[in-house]
């Protein structure tokens, strides 16, 4: 008997103690991708990636995997938390510091503020891959992660101790698998390396890296629900990649301008991680590294945690052809504003001579980069943590010069508009809250209920840069010479966008405030009775195309998606009532993708198609053109007005991405329900002339006053667009043309101008 119980006790620590019993080490990278991540001419869909991180969560006690939702196609939307094994066992504790440090109405005492910035870690949130072409990014957060779920080495220690890091391998899982199984496919063709000919965001493409005040897209809302608005994490790093032929890497700090509601104290920390950042690359031996170039800090739709107490580091790495190699002559380098590729300079020292350059080039610069900000956040954790709670306490005593709130009247001529545009601070975690009672103020009287953004809360900054109009700075690249481009887009106002009205009030209010009530709710249907409606779906993949089918598909308006073969066929007229063309160039929509696509890709409408859409029109159709599409519309049906926009330089003109005044006739059916004056989104858009008046009917027009055309953002010369056409119906047949010199349904914000985009789809055009 004894015998048997010391045989069974050696047997059982035995295996204890064997390989098998033992935990398995975490899995590398190449175990479940087939090869090393980086590696030339080699892509994977999602659900390899995904397989990855599970795995690698199940053997390593420093990584925690958790699915936040589902993406706009049904795939996994994932994220990691990786830390040291003592704090991710004390998780909800350090939640739960960071929340009241982004809060300081919380904190009762000096001494308990103390206590939690000791006790508190750096939250660094990382992301990754929101741009689907940039496949770099699909496999740096690999390493990244391996790296910290393996490494010994004191650096690796040093940050699962002092941070907790929350990494979003893609930001666009659909995109991953879209972009792959093209590339994939395309191998060993001429095709090799092109990008997909469909957008690589189910809806917006390119656009969901600007969606990040709007959160019209559902990746954006877990995102901010899940992560931003949890963790409240001080550092965020958004990796992606930019042209091949320039720097190897980018990090800030950014070109003037910065956003005015940005804190001074973020700024400098953003200046100060990045250049941090860049120096670490450069004593690695990485060459090409430039700052304070190329990208601004100007609009809020890339950085939303500027507006939330944190730095957003925008990091920018060179590209290959997705993940073919490229070899880039010295000749073939190009700098961009800031900086000469091939010179160097204090923001860019040690010029990269040109040469090879491979996705595993482009992997290796990410990750490193990731690595390096770490360190940086882990090293300067009690200046990160202390700063963050200055520019809160900063945020809930206000800003001097600030006004003291906005008041938004809960009585709205657009319902749909304040439903969203409350929505939208709600989500950002704006305090508003319902007025007790009547009161008066700014010569307005104001009802119980109506809603008060008080500026004296931690996120008034959020709510001040979307409410307020915008002053874009008139930036020139030299004392009278042309004006610097910004980055992205100048006008951010919301109440315009939307065609809400929105009062502010410098002095204070005294009467009582309701607690926060509003809670977020579903889109509504726009409730109209739409005919047969076609919406062209280039292969060149236009992002206005995605806004429209998004703005359709959120408003329950009926389409079919139209490619170019079918147009060419011809017989639309027995299929559709109304096609809309989205905003996209003449070149474009002419000719489409080039030959190196194989079919049915190539080529666009052609003559053909000219043809087809000309004999819908002739027999009674409707034909919309928004905003770019115009000047192709105006030239391919010889109608009688002419584009100014092409004769006038940008000394002279210049309005990228503003919001102008719009006058309308609302006794014509196209401006049914609208107000006489409202606003519309206007970049690269045509300058229209009448050339024929007795054939054109004007339904809308830029504000005739210069001087009262610009609402928001930045123009030069707005007397070439004062009085403009904007809005016109041309009779072409038995049917109709609609051109639209503006942008009526603006990365689904643009609420204020939707129904004449719905009208021309609805109503007959005279």
């Amino acid at each position: 008997m004894r015998r048997s119980m010391n045989t069974a006790i050696l047997l059982l620590l035995a295996l204890c103690t064997s390989p098998v019993a033992a935990q398995s080490p975490p899995p590398t990278p190449a175990s479940v991708l087939g090869f090393e991540p980086g590696a030339d001419r080699h892509l994977v869909a999602w659900p390899t990636l995904v397989s990855y991180y599970r795995q690698l969560a199940a053997a390593s006690d420093r990584v925690e995997f958790r699915t936040l939702g589902r993406t706009t196609n049904g795939n996994p939307f994932v994220a990691l938390i990786i830390s040291s094994a003592e704090n991710l066992r004390h998780l909800d504790q350090f939640r739960e510091i960071n929340a009241r440090l982004a809060d300081p109405r919380t904190i009762s005492s000096a001494a308990e503020r103390a206590q939690l910035l000791h006790d508190g870690r750096t939250i660094v949130l990382i992301t990754s891959s929101i741009h689907s072409t940039e496949v770099g990014g699909h496999f740096a957060p690999m390493v990244i992660a391996y790296r910290l779920a393996t490494g010994t080495d004191p650096e690796t220690r040093a940050i699962l101790d002092q941070t907790i890091l929350l990494l979003v391998p893609s930001l666009n899982p659909d995109g991953v698998t879209i972009v792959s199984r093209w590339y994939n496919q395309t191998l060993d063709t001429p095709a090799e390396g092109t990008g997909p000919p469909e957008l690589y965001h189910p809806y917006v493409g390119h656009d969901n890296n600007r969606d990040w005040y709007a959160f019209t897209q559902v990746e954006t809302q877990l995102t901010v629900d899940s992560l931003h608005n949890v963790w409240h994490p001080q550092i965020v790093h958004d990796i992606h990649q930019q042209g091949a032929t320039g720097s190897r890497l980018f990090l800030p700090p950014y070109l003037d301008p910065v956003e005015p509601n940005v804190d001074p104290l973020l700024v400098w920390g953003v200046n100060a991680l990045g250049t941090a950042v860049a120096w670490q690359l450069a004593g690695e031996g990485k060459r090409g590294i430039v700052v304070s170039s190329t990208y601004d800090a100007w609009t809020p739709a890339r950085a939303y945690q500027h507006y939330h107490a944190g730095a957003r580091i925008l990091s920018e790495t060179a590209s290959a052809q997705l993940a073919t190699p490229i070899d880039i002559m010295p000749d073939e380098l190009r700098g961009r504003r800031g900086y000469d590729a091939t010179t160097a300079s204090w923001n860019f020292p040690n010029p990269w001579p040109g040469g090879h350059w491979t996705l595993s080039d482009i992997v290796d610069y990410q990750s490193s980069g990731a690595l390096a900000l770490l360190t940086q956040a882990a090293a300067r954790r009690p200046t990160w943590l202390n700063n963050f709670v200055e520019i809160g306490e900063r945020a809930v005593h206000g800003w001097a010069g600030w006004p003291y709130a906005f008041v938004i009247p809960r009585r709205q001529r657009r319902a749909d508009g304040l439903a969203a545009l409350l929505d939208i601070l709600v989500r950002g975690q704006v305090e508003v809250r319902p007025a007790g009672q009547a009161f008066e103020v700014a010569g307005r009287r104001f009802a119980a209920g109506d809603y008060v953004v008080v500026l004296r809360q931690p996120y008034a900054a959020f709510a001040k840069a979307l409410l307020e109009r915008q002053h874009y700075p008139d930036l020139r690249e030299y004392p009278g010479g042309p004006p610097k481009a910004p980055y992205d887009v100048t006008a951010h106002t919301l109440p315009l966008l939307m065609g809400v009205d929105v009062v502010q009030v410098q002095d204070s209010l005294t009467m009582p405030l309701g607690a926060p009530a509003h809670t977020l709710a579903p889109i509504a249907p726009y409730r109209a009775s739409f005919g047969r409606v076609g919406l062209y779906r280039s292969y060149t993949a236009a992002i206005d195309e995605g806004w429209t089918r998004w703005v359709f598909d959120t408003r329950a308006v009926p389409y079919i998606s139209l490619v170019d073969s079918v147009i060419r066929q011809g017989a639309l007229e027995r299929q559709f009532d109304a096609i809309v063309i989205p905003s996209m160039s003449a070149d474009a929509i002419e000719r489409g993708l080039p030959d190196r696509y194989p079919t049915p890709y190539a080529g666009g409408l052609g003559a053909d198609g000219v043809r087809a859409l000309r004999a819908f029109v002739e027999s009674g159709g409707t034909l919309v053109a928004l905003n770019e599409a115009t000047r192709w519309a105006v030239r391919a049906f010889h109608l009688p007005l002419r584009d100014e926009g092409d004769a006038i330089d940008s000394q002279t003109f210049y309005a990228p991405g503003s919001i102008f005044r719009l006058d309308l006739d609302t006794t014509q059916a196209l401006a049914a329900g609208m107000p006489a004056r409202t606003a519309a989104w206007f970049e690269n858009s045509p300058l229209l002339t009448v050339t024929d008046p007795a054939a054109v009917r004007v339904v809308g027009r830029f504000a005739a006053d210069p001087s009262d055309l610009l609402l928001s953002g930045w123009v030069l010369g707005p007397e070439h667009a004062a009085g403009r056409p904007a809005l016109v119906d041309v009779a072409v047949g038995r049917g109709h043309v609609v051109l639209f010199a503006f942008r009526p349904q603006y990365r689904g914000q643009s609420i204020a101008t939707f129904p004449l985009l719905f009208n021309t789809l609805t109503a007959p055009s005279r």
